[in-house]
């Protein structure tokens, strides 16, 4: 029996079927692109009204969910987001980071941003903007697909083969798409150099940077600068790529002090 067949075994061995539903819900309601309403959540869980009703309401009451304001849909609150943020590990890692990321914010005159892996995506924690009139900056609580990132691809490079294992599991769609060999070629580059660097598919201009921050023998996150290109830049890429390397090489060995000290 393979993991896929161990978890799947797993699964229906123990089951909450209320909660299942709550589950459901927010998971539907969080890839949903505009807020949904409580008929069309019923419709698209494909269960009856009288199932879920009850469950939207509680979820509203608890604030994970909330009605827009011109609209009679749902969406998901930040109440999720700022629970994983409490995790101490996450909290320790922010506490960590932040100030060192001020500092190269104001080095580079780029903004910066830390990731962690979450379900298969990568998902922004923290942020810093430059100093600078013009830039380009990502709000914290982003969420993209690992394998469409640079910072995705430096995650997985400096994972335990393991875990990689384990995240193949998640990242089984998203290796099946067109853009699977990409991600493979910056997993070696990453490896090989220490960063990842490419193209942003999402912005032109914008030239995406990656380095691993270190827990232990893994990438706890990656430090991550979307490179703004402009002629009143203060630094050129290759001097960025040398202090974004040197900051998160910082920032790692905060971890490891706060660590020995917690």
């Amino acid at each position: 029996m393979d993991t896929a067949d161990r978890a799947a075994g797993e699964a229906q061995r123990y089951t909450a079927p209320a909660l299942e539903k709550g589950l459901d819900i927010l998971e539907l309601v969080a890839t949903e692109v505009a807020p949904i309403t409580a008929a069309e959540i019923v419709r698209k869980l494909g269960r009856s009204h009288g199932e879920l009703f009850r469950m939207i309401q509680v979820l509203e009451f608890r604030g994970f969910l909330e009605r827009s304001l011109d609209s009679d849909g749902y969406r998901l609150t930040d109440k999720l987001f700022a629970l994983g943020m409490s995790q101490p590990r996450i909290k320790g890692l922010v506490e960590a980071a932040l100030p060192k990321m001020r500092e190269l914010a104001e080095a580079t005159g780029q903004s910066c941003h830390l990731v962690v892996h979450s379900e298969g995506q990568i998902v922004v924690v923290a942020g810093m903007d430059s100093n600078e009139e013009i830039g380009f900056s990502v709000r914290v609580g982003h969420r993209r697909d690992m394998t469409e990132t640079v910072s995705g691809s430096v995650l997985y490079a400096f994972q335990a083969e393991q875990l990689r294992k384990r995240w193949d599991i998640l990242l089984e769609n998203q290796l099946q798409a067109p853009g699977r060999d990409e991600f493979e070629r910056r997993v070696l580059k990453a490896q090989k150099n220490g960063y990842g660097m490419a193209k942003s598919g999402f912005s032109p201009g914008i030239t995406d940077i990656s380095a691993p921050i270190w827990r232990g023998e893994c990438a706890a996150a990656a430090l991550a600068i979307p490179f703004f290109e402009s002629t009143r830049m203060r630094r050129t890429l290759d001097e960025v790529i040398v202090l974004l390397k040197a900051c998160s090489a910082d920032i790692s060995k905060q971890l490891v002090a706060s660590d020995a000290s917690a």
